[in-house]
């Protein structure tokens, strides 16, 4: 009777199909927040570009070399996933704490430690194999690039100073190098133009987010810079690391004056948003402007490099 009155009731088979789909939406959904898809997506837009530059100041073809830009972007994408998951599985034990990774797959317990382990571990192999049919030094930058992330900022630094933000920029100003080195080993002058503008983008981006959450920090004993020296130090800092962004767009002369004209309003503008939003008397309310304005710096600054190419 049972299994008549389910096949006869559409509710009943609804729900049914409901429990058999969720599980399927969740693996997924735990997986990509497990690589923390987000970065690994915005890092592809600074990867690209590092291509992209290397190619056009090479003098190279961009249809002639799209087995390079493929293997590049595969190898890089996986290295971050890598990188990002195992990061996950170091760092479980706080994300407990915080409101903003408690739902990670690593702390509710969805994913075992050890197959996350072996998938990152997976990742980081196949993605420096990816790089290594580019060039050696791409994968060796990216192989420096995961040891400054994993060991300098998350097993290091991260729990126990307040430069830790600065140490794991280091790691996030890596990817346009590995783009760039890809196709032109040799790393132009341009190339680390484009490494010191994301070393110094981040700062501000990060101490900005952290101010957004600096309860949870502190509930976790993560010693971030608002933590520990609280939000007026925090944005004088912030604005600090901004100044030092004006002078940067002028190592990359090359791009033409539109761009150095385009790199400079957004400079300025960010200044000028921070002073601005000053008026609202919310760290938090000028926290999550400051943040906001440096998302769509990053995005616009660096496609703008491809695009005044193309002109």
């Amino acid at each position: 009777m049972s299994n008549s009155r389910t096949v006869a009731d559409p509710a009943l088979n609804k729900n049914s199909q409901n429990i058999d789909e969720t599980p399927k939406a969740t693996v997924w959904k735990d997986f990509l927040s497990l690589i923390k898809i987000g970065i690994v997506n915005s890092n592809l837009i600074t990867i690209f570009t590092g291509i992209w530059l290397a190619l056009h100041f090479s003098g190279l073809s961009f249809l002639n070399h799209l087995d390079t830009i493929f293997f590049t972007l595969v190898g890089s994408s996986l290295i971050i996933a890598g990188s990002c998951s195992l990061n996950n599985y170091i760092d479980r034990d706080i994300d407990a704490i915080m409101e903003r990774t408690k739902d990670r797959p690593t702390v509710t317990g969805r994913f075992n430690p050890v197959k996350v382990a072996i998938l990152s571990f997976s990742f980081l192999l196949i993605g420096t194999i990816f790089l290594m049919l580019t060039t050696v030094t791409a994968a060796v930058i990216g192989i420096l690039g995961v040891f400054s992330y994993i060991v300098l900022y998350t097993k290091w630094s991260k729990r126990q100073y307040v430069s830790n933000t600065v140490v794991g920029s280091i790691s996030g100003a890596v990817p346009p190098l590995i783009g760039w080195a890809a196709v032109d080993p040799n790393l132009d002058m341009m190339a680390w133009a484009l490494f010191l503008i994301m070393f110094v983008w981040q700062p501000p981006h990060f101490y900005a987010l952290a101010m957004r959450r600096v309860n949870e920090y502190r509930s976790a004993g993560i010693p971030m810079l608002p933590v520990v020296k609280g939000f007026q130090t925090t944005k004088k800092h912030i604005i600090i690391w901004v100044l030092a962004l004006l002078p940067l767009p002028f190592l990359l002369t090359e791009l033409g004056v539109p761009f150095l004209i385009l790199a400079t309003i957004l400079n300025v503008g960010w200044l000028l948003t921070g002073f601005y939003a000053r008026k609202y008397k919310d760290d938090i309310k000028w926290a999550t402007i400051m943040f906001l304005y440096s998302l769509q710096y990053l995005t616009i600054l660096f496609v703008a490099m491809v695009i005044v190419t193309l002109i």
